[in-house]
């Protein structure tokens, strides 16, 4: 019995090495990587105010793309250096355009609505006495009192501003004014005692100066249960950094300056 004989097809011949290609590869990739970091710099430099530079991310994404295409297709150096340039090309021209074009104006707030400013520092030694009060009674609506009041002025009898503390307590504020070299003295906390608990029927009774409270002011204070705020605790409640003058007597303690401060 005859066997067939089988034909042996021709094997393809071994591509040969080609030193010109391979280096021109390598070349492009190494171009093809700088370009990307760049590209990726920039973008992370002006995406917040140029958000037309995520075209030139998207671009850059493509050359890859094209890169990685050529194993399904047949690579040429030459295919792939003029896809790559028509591609820098592009994206240089898109960031060109980006940066030319002016920023749009923001949109003006409906009806003359602004957004609010931030607060800025109160210099208490600046204000007028009508000024202090009123300050003192915008801290306290701040910081949660309700029915605050400003009573300052003639017959007042040492109440300036009166509000009711969020636990229910009544709150009775007087205002002290006063330059630095001048500090508030027993006399006037003996006077504010004789009223703030028997006609304001005070629950919380505090005296607030601009300027500071002698050493004899302190100790009566301290005997009648008034409650002292100098400049700089108030400056402290003023800017959050310190509990308001009602709060739990433990956190006003712990704000609290020595006694021995205070000059005999």
């Amino acid at each position: 019995m005859t066997v067939p004989e089988r034909r042996i097809r021709p094997g393809r011949p071994a591509r040969r090495f080609d030193l010109r290609a391979t280096a021109m590869l390598f070349g492009l990739a190494a171009v093809g990587l700088s370009v990307l970091g760049w590209i990726v710099r920039m973008a992370l430099d002006v995406a917040q105010r140029r958000p037309a530079w995520a075209v030139v991310l998207v671009l850059g994404g493509v050359v890859a793309g094209i890169v990685c295409a050529r194993r399904r297709a047949g690579f040429s150096p030459g295919r792939l250096a003029r896809r790559t340039t028509g591609a820098l090309q592009e994206a240089t021209a898109t960031a060109l355009d980006a940066l030319e074009t002016p920023t749009a104006a923001p949109a003006e707030k409906a009806y003359g609505i602004e957004e609010p400013a931030t607060e800025a520092v109160v210099d208490h030694g600046q204000l007028t006495p009508d000024e202090f009060e009123q300050a003192i009674a915008d801290l306290c609506v701040r910081d949660g009192c309700a029915e605050v009041e400003v009573v300052g002025g003639a017959g007042d009898l040492g109440a300036d501003v009166v509000a009711v503390a969020p636990d229910g307590r009544r709150v009775v504020i007087q205002c002290k004014r006063y330059d630095d070299e001048n500090k508030v003295g027993s006399q006037d906390l003996q006077r504010f005692g004789g009223t703030c608990f028997t006609v304001h029927e005070a629950d919380v009774a505090v005296v607030v100066t601009s300027s500071d409270f002698t050493a004899p002011a302190v100790e009566y204070a301290e005997q009648c249960g008034i409650l002292c705020v100098n400049e700089s605790r108030l400056r402290d409640w003023s800017e959050g950094l310190g509990p308001p003058p009602w709060a739990p007597s433990d956190l006003v303690e712990e704000a609290a300056e020595p006694a021995d401060r205070y000059p005999r």
